[in-house]
């Protein structure tokens, strides 16, 4: 029997899925945000077995061990016993489920801190350069301007008329931060501002003023550079105090 006559109907391999549906194409195109566990778990394995896809294998794997909570706490022996995973896939499992632990448990100290626009851009431009649409994702920063978390918030097209400012502010306030940068990506790979990119820096300045959450700059990324907001027109920030500047500017 052929290896495609022994593999069950409804197990599809991740090459005979649209490039569109695929993980790692997934990934690259919208970030790690939109992709489910198994998903993520599969890009990690990379390959199933004669029988089963890696997205059916991480899917069962998951539901066996009650998700992502069960396989931290399961053993490597455990894992390793499951059928199609084996003492490969049961380290590097384990290894990425440890990493995003020590993520978690960073202390204040630890986390990045952003002194302008420079510091901002490092953070996502691996992510972000490249990407065929446009993002737009928030720093969210303490009074140190340290680095709480960076939240997509939204994709397409990044301009005033599309993106409800509100938006740009929600988890800011449900984290209590007193500031926040703005980042999004030009696919064209020329991170320079356009007159719409303006538009919504203003209305979410203004936006931030009345929320009392400041809003410390917009950073256009392209294909390794970018733009500061901030820097190119000043004058969105006039009314504004010294103490609403990134230290170090």
């Amino acid at each position: 029997m052929s290896t495609d006559q022994a593999r069950p109907a409804y197990s599809v391999l991740i090459r005979e899925l649209p490039a569109a549906e695929r993980p790692r194409e997934r990934l690259l195109r919208h970030g790690p945000a939109v992709l489910s566990d198994h998903e993520l778990i599969a890009i990690i394995w990379r390959t199933g077995t004669r029988s089963e896809s890696v997205l059916d294998l991480a899917r069962r794997v998951l539901a066996r061990f009650g998700g992502l909570q069960g396989l931290a706490g399961a053993a490597i022996t455990e894992l390793a016993a499951e059928k199609g995973v084996g003492p490969v896939k049961a380290v590097e499992l384990k290894a990425a489920l440890e990493l995003g632990r020590r993520l978690a448990t960073l202390q204040p100290a630890e986390r990045p801190v952003v002194k302008g626009p420079a510091e901002a851009a490092a953070l996502v431009m691996g992510e972000m350069a490249w990407l065929p649409q446009e993002q737009l994702r928030v720093l969210l920063l303490n009074s140190k301007n340290q680095v709480l978390g960076i939240r997509l918030v939204y994709q397409g097209s990044v301009n005033a008329a599309q993106v409800r400012v509100g938006e740009l502010f929600r988890e800011a306030v449900r984290e209590n931060c007193p500031a926040v940068i703005l980042v999004h990506n030009h696919p064209s790979g020329d991170p320079t501002p356009s007159p719409e990119d303006v538009r919504l820096t203003r209305a979410a300045v203004e936006a931030g003023r009345l929320l009392d959450i400041s809003v410390l700059d917009h950073v256009v990324i392209g294909h390794g550079r970018f733009c500061s907001i901030r820097e190119r027109h000043p004058r969105l920030w006039a009314d504004e105090g010294p103490a609403t500047r990134p230290r170090g500017r």
